[in-house]
């Protein structure tokens, strides 16, 4: 993976942490999608792969991209691994969504990145320094306040509270984002077609499809625009930036997802964060300021090496 970075341009890094930061506001908003869809987590998320299926089949038939598709069989195994765990990170973070507050549910599922980071550091051997393990604690301790974790809490309460299943969901997008990264000659067409494609024959024998009956034209408007916004396009842009960035900014760039749930929390639901809450917020904020600060700094030193030679 280290020789791979090396050869990244300035231009590809800057549109991929632009893809990134777009595939995360527009995630940020599903739960809100979501509460506004009338369906379980397994059916919704069937309806997300099928119609993310659909528009990415399109897209690559239209793209022409199917034409210069470089296959291998280990790249399309770990793409359909990935895909297994991306699936059921989507169904588990739905279901925390039933059993509890989109802002609770979110805040504790990006938690995530704290693992992407160690797990990450384990795998691909990239060094963290003192800032960057600084930045990961500060957006932990952030997300925890958000989410209303504390010591009073028991573990029945913890258990009826939807708190598990977004911890669940965060293991398994931790693992998707991981093996993600070692998907590199695939482009984000096929990458997602398969593992969409892979989560529609997965999840038929769980669905229920009469409740699709009792569907309203709003429910069904939000029910395709999780799947083909969502889905279809943020997925897209998420696999095709996640190549060329490393785990410690992909680790830190994800709490942009919380923050938009929160303002449209805010806005729309009626929300308002108490005082640990907002305390959250700005941690998380502080946490992604830390990062763009580190930076700077190699600039810095070279500067300093270059005004010693001279």
């Amino acid at each position: 993976m280290m020789q791979q970075d090396l050869s990244i341009t300035p231009k590809q890094k800057s549109t991929a942490v632009l893809k990134m930061v777009i595939s995360m506001v527009i995630f940020g908003s599903i739960g809100f999608f979501s509460e506004h869809t009338n369906l379980p987590s397994f059916e919704l998320v069937f309806v997300r792969c099928l119609c993310a299926t659909l528009f990415l089949g399109v897209c690559w038939l239209v793209t022409g991209q199917f034409k210069t598709e470089k296959w291998s069989r280990r790249e399309v195994i770990q793409t359909l691994a990935c895909g297994i765990f991306l699936v059921f990170n989507w169904v588990f973070l739905f279901k925390s969504f039933e059993e509890t507050s989109v802002t609770i549910a979110i805040s504790v599922y990006h938690l995530a990145p704290v693992l992407v980071l160690l797990l990450g550091s384990v795998i691909y051997r990239e060094k963290l320094n003192v800032i960057s393990v600084s930045s990961i604690i500060i957006c932990f301790f952030g997300t925890a306040l958000i989410s209303g974790i504390n010591k009073d809490m028991s573990f029945s309460q913890l258990m009826g509270s939807g708190i598990i299943w977004a911890v669940l969901a965060a293991l398994f997008y931790a693992f998707t984002t991981l093996l993600g990264k070692g998907i590199n000659n695939l482009s984000p067409y096929a990458t997602t077609f398969l593992q969409t494609g892979l989560g529609v024959v997965l999840l038929i024998p769980f669905i229920h499809f009469g409740l699709f009956s009792h569907l309203s034209q709003g429910n069904w408007t939000m029910v395709v625009s999780t799947g083909i916004i969502h889905t279809g396009i943020v997925y897209l842009l998420f696999f095709d930036s996640l190549r060329f960035l490393s785990t410690k900014f992909i680790s830190v760039i994800v709490f942009l997802d919380p923050a938009v749930a929160i303002i449209l929390d805010t806005a729309f639901t009626g929300f308002r964060p108490d005082l640990f809450q907002t305390l959250g917020i700005v941690l998380i904020f502080a946490g992604m300021a830390l990062t763009l600060v580190k930076k700077q700094r190699p600039a810095k030193a070279e500067a300093k090496k270059a005004e010693s030679s001279i």
